[in-house]
């Protein structure tokens, strides 16, 4: 029973900490785009308009509902809610801190440490896909179906270069558990990201692919599209596709902030906080790029990933491997 009660007080924290972060991440991209932009961001709902995600969210709440006439219902009301629930379960594998001492019992600040951790994060993030599909097919609109398509035709093309990212990790450091690659890097004295450069790059420009954030922002290019796969989509059903987009950000920062920077490691007094200053740092780098690049073409997305990033990935895990096998 004690085990069942702190296994849901984590998975409630988790997800407390979680959907609080989301709505500031909104905040925080407005404001550091507008500084990016020369441009006034949100400052008028509260000091430094801290309470503006409120009222965004507030305003989406008394949103009319509107399902479209053609649209295949089930799936319509549905589709929202898997991009939710794969979002808020791909987060439960990461080690926010180290072991703590609660009451007389030791409690792991990770929900779920699986020996396959990573493995379960790639496939619950790789979920999310079916509520992209799903909800732009049921539309009925063919915007909504072209969104939906290149989606699925990105997570796959995409979804390859960063398990080939996360491969080079693995083999340095010899799991699959998120916290046992922590406890590498603590104990070799310094992070993945110094032997695996190559791997990170390739895991920042997947990462970005794979949360649709802007250059990659294709299945929901407006000049194009309308707004791709959720142009049908209004009120909460909408917000549940923005909150889970802004879910996935922070984990994919967090993922890389644990499996390349070291996580909650740190020079002095290891804990969260360093996670989330790594994280933070991730999520300023996705702002930027957003602020600075412009949108690709679907051809040249496509082509970067199988003509240029796939064999830059293949070839680091071969000179990774070998590496590995000399130094054994």
């Amino acid at each position: 029973m004690n085990d069942l009660l702190i296994n849901l007080a984590r998975s409630l924290v988790l997800v407390a900490i979680v959907m609080t972060a989301m709505p500031y991440t909104t905040w925080f991209e407005r404001r550091v785009m507008s500084w990016m932009q020369c441009r006034v961001g949100p400052n008028r709902v509260g000091i430094f308009g801290l309470l503006q995600p409120l009222a965004d969210g507030l305003k989406l709440l008394f949103k009319e509902d509107i399902t479209p006439a053609k649209a295949e219902r089930v799936l319509f009301w549905f589709a929202p809610t898997i991009a939710l629930f794969a979002a808020l379960a791909a987060a439960a594998v990461l080690p926010f801190g180290p072991t703590v001492h609660i009451a007389g019992a030791d409690v792991p600040m990770v929900v779920a440490d699986m020996p396959v951790g990573l493995l379960y994060l790639l496939g619950m993030s790789s979920l999310g896909v079916y509520a992209l599909v799903f909800g732009g097919w049921s539309s009925g609109s063919k915007y909504s179906l072209l969104g939906a398509l290149r989606a699925a035709a990105q997570v796959v093309s995409y979804e390859l270069i960063l398990g080939l990212a996360l491969v080079g990790v693995v083999l340095v450091h010899g799991s699959l558990s998120l916290g046992d690659i922590v406890a590498s890097q603590q104990k070799m004295g310094f992070w993945t990201i110094l032997l695996q450069p190559v791997g990170f790059v390739l895991y920042l420009l997947a990462a970005c692919a794979e949360t649709n954030r802007a250059p990659f922002d294709l299945p929901e290019a407006e000049t194009e599209l309308v707004a791709g796969y959720h142009t049908e989509y209004t009120g909460m059903r909408f917000a549940l596709y923005f909150i889970a987009e802004y879910i996935n950000m922070f984990t994919v920062s967090a993922l890389a902030a644990t499996l390349f920077l070291g996580g909650w490691s740190g020079p002095f007094w290891p804990g969260p906080h360093w996670l989330l200053l790594k994280v933070g740092l991730f999520l300023f780098l996705f702002v930027w790029i957003r602020a600075t690049l412009p949108r690709l073409r679907y051809d040249q997305l496509m082509r970067l990933s199988w003509s240029t990033l796939l064999p830059l990935g293949l070839l680091n895990i071969v000179i990774t491997a070998v590496a590995v096998v000399a130094l054994q």
